[in-house]
């Protein structure tokens, strides 16, 4: 039977790394939720389609065609339209278009009915904000991944500078707790800890001492 860790939590958290990591070292599939959401505001980014017009979203998302592959170093690709847009869907302006699409029922069904598909077939390790609750109640093992609010920015601006992007530090505390916010406290699928989901901290621990407790978390379910 395929085995499924579902790992949620807020904007910055580092779930696409721990994720990533968890799935090598325990040699399941890693599936990176988040990427379809980007992928559907990159569609709309591209096409003009205003991504506050929930109708203009929902009358386009039959458009869409998402699919995943996977590299020979078994990194998920993502392809929007036959085109692979792993790369594009990375920005700071698509990551904010994918906080907002998200909350359209109709495009959470799309891509929720795809995630459920991939995970009946093969042991995932899947993150996002609502895998536990919403995409996979049953799966074998659920964490909450967080971290502070400064401790998240201070990441994300590292990130930005290491781009050679500049940015404020007060800046990116704000777009996270505003994301936060948004992600918490939208009508379909928010962000929550489900009462079944063990609570990691990441805030004062280094990625190896993250991934290291959620594989401990794993083996002992």
């Amino acid at each position: 039977m395929p085995y499924s860790i579902a790992i949620d939590g807020p904007a910055g958290a580092g779930k696409s790394t721990i994720a990533k990591a968890v799935s090598k070292e325990l040699g399941y599939v890693y599936i990176d939720t988040g990427a379809m959401y980007r992928t559907v505001g990159l569609y709309c980014l591209l096409n003009g389609i205003s991504i506050t017009d929930e109708d203009a979203v929902v009358e386009k998302i039959k458009d869409i065609d998402i699919s995943i592959a996977y590299d020979d170093e078994g990194v998920q690709q993502v392809f929007l339209n036959g085109e692979n847009v792993s790369t594009k869907i990375r920005t700071q302006e698509v990551g904010e278009a994918a906080s907002t699409v998200s909350q359209y029922q109709p495009v959470r069904d799309k891509l929720v009915s795809l995630q459920q598909k991939l995970a009946s077939t093969t042991s995932v390790v899947m993150d996002g904000r609502d895998i536990g609750s919403k995409v996979l109640p049953n799966a074998d093992t659920k964490i909450y991944l967080t971290a502070s609010v400064k401790e998240r920015a201070r990441r994300r601006a590292n990130e930005l500078r290491e781009k050679g992007e500049s940015c404020d530090i007060k800046e990116v505390e704000k777009e996270i707790e505003e994301r936060d916010y948004r992600d918490m406290h939208r009508e379909n699928s928010p962000l929550v800890q489900v009462p079944d989901a063990v609570l990691v901290d990441s805030s004062d621990l280094t990625i190896d001492e993250t991934i290291d407790a959620i594989l401990d978390i794993a083996m002992h379910r």
